[in-house]
């Protein structure tokens, strides 16, 4: 059974427990390997993907990934659907720890990141349409799953896609918020505009890991972020299991 579902797992979602492993295999691709082995399996009997974006052992930083190759590698695989998992701190106020948000925008403040697939010949210059930068539809998707299982989600918000690997400071969550920015990552982009000049379906499922700095007394630890993220991507593997099933109904 050929995937046409992916997930690509962040940090705090190295694997996914409700899937039933049927197969790995490293693709090779234009732009190098990717992040991890594509891991093909069974989730409520429908074909997916999983690829973990940081690797398997969580090793690579994020302005270090390799984002051509794994969406390339997705792209090969026939995958239409592209669930992408990440953590993030939460900007806008009812983004607390542990919530689950669904952004319908983001704004790039990386840099030095291989950030498009049309740059060299004999490939043309290509303006991709990125007005709205996630899929509509699979949106809708997780928004409607997320309400059938009445879980703590908001169902939209701009993410800040900041170069990291430090976290930020107050001033710059200051100018993130003034931005228009409600929630801030590290790893949204370039993958959201690769997936949308490889015609992917993709949106993002964000687990607010902490408040971002200066939203909260005291500094943002380790423990902390792992400490809501173990509940925040439980309630992604429960999302997961409802939506799988409705994608591939979805054709």
């Amino acid at each position: 059974m050929t995937p046409t579902i992916a997930v690509i797992g962040g940090t705090g979602l190295t694997h996914l427990d409700t899937l039933r492993i049927t197969g790995q295999q490293t693709l090779a691709t234009p732009y190098g390997e990717p992040s991890s082995p594509l891991t093909q399996g069974e989730l409520g009997g429908k074909a997916v993907v999983f690829l973990a974006r940081h690797g398997q052992h969580h090793t690579l930083p994020p302005h270090r990934i390799n984002y051509r190759a794994n969406l390339w590698a997705l792209h090969q695989l026939g995958v239409r659907w592209v669930i992408a998992v990440a953590a993030v701190g939460g900007i806008r106020a009812d983004m607390t720890p542990g919530v689950l948000a669904f952004p319908d925008q983001i704004v790039d403040y990386t840099w030095g990141r291989a950030s498009t697939f049309f740059e060299d010949p004999p490939r043309p210059v290509t303006h991709i349409d990125f007005t709205e930068p996630y899929c509509g539809e699979l949106r809708e998707h997780l928004i409607q799953a997320a309400r059938g299982l009445q879980l703590d989600a908001r169902e939209t918000g701009a993410y800040a896609a900041v170069q990291g690997p430090r976290l930020e400071t107050a001033a710059e969550v200051r100018r993130l918020e003034r931005d228009g920015c409600d929630i801030v990552g590290m790893t949204g982009m370039p993958e959201a505009a690769l997936a949308r000049e490889l015609e992917l379906r993709y949106a993002a499922c964000a687990v607010v890991a902490n408040r971002a700095a200066g939203k909260a007394a005291g500094v943002i630890t380790m423990a902390e972020i792992e400490r809501n993220l173990v509940e925040g991507m439980d309630q992604v593997q429960k999302l997961l299991a409802r939506v799988i099933p409705a994608l591939e109904s979805a054709g």
